[in-house]
């Protein structure tokens, strides 16, 4: 659907398509993580960005005012809650190739602190989403780390598009809740982790 708007001298089309729903990947997150908090569902949060204070001016005797400041490196991911018992943790990436992501563009602390959740018998994971496809996938975090420790040893430094299509779960984009990762831990993960418990 295009829309145009009046000008005398030019026409500008706008497409509506996703984006126009959710500004960005993590806004779409975090709109599903509202979603489930609304419907008591789940309780998932966005983790606030660490800031480092530099400069703080006094222009009064009881208020401090920040003038100079910086975002600190995160040291963990972005999003963790609580969802039928379990402790969920996980980051979200985005990229613009048809056929891979980098593993680059998962920083290693990420992956370390993702290995202590799910070692401590959490949900740990990624959702990537492939924008020149437009599609969105759960990436297990088994995945991600074989493919890491497999970097480490001079093999690919990235996760190919196949990889996705073959051991990851695709999550399909609705209104609401727009991106339902979820469902997949309820179909996939879940039934992994009781019957792990049931066969100590």
């Amino acid at each position: 659907m295009a829309i145009n708007y009046p000008n005398p001298k030019k026409t500008t089309t706008k497409v509506i398509n996703r984006s126009n729903l959710g500004m960005t990947l993590e806004g779409d997150i975090e709109s599903t993580n509202q979603y489930y908090l609304d419907k008591n569902i789940a309780v998932i949060y966005k983790k606030p960005t660490p800031v480092q204070v530099v400069t703080v001016s006094y222009p009064a005797r009881n208020k401090a005012k920040i003038t100079e400041a910086y975002y600190k490196t995160p040291s963990t991911t972005d999003f963790n809650g609580v969802y039928k018992g379990y402790y969920i943790d996980f980051d979200a990436k985005e990229t613009n190739s048809k056929t891979s992501i980098p593993l680059k563009n998962i920083p290693e602390h990420q992956i370390i602190h993702l290995k202590r959740i799910v070692d401590a018998g959490g949900i740990g994971f990624m959702i990537v989403y492939f924008s020149a496809v437009n599609e969105y996938y759960y990436l297990p975090f088994d995945v991600l780390y074989d493919h890491y420790q497999d970097s480490l040893k001079g093999g690919r430094k990235s996760i190919s598009y196949e990889t996705f299509q073959r051991d990851a779960y695709p999550i399909k984009f609705g209104y609401n809740p727009r991106i339902d990762y979820l469902k997949i831990i309820d179909t996939f993960v879940i039934p992994g982790l009781l019957a792990a418990t049931f066969c100590k």
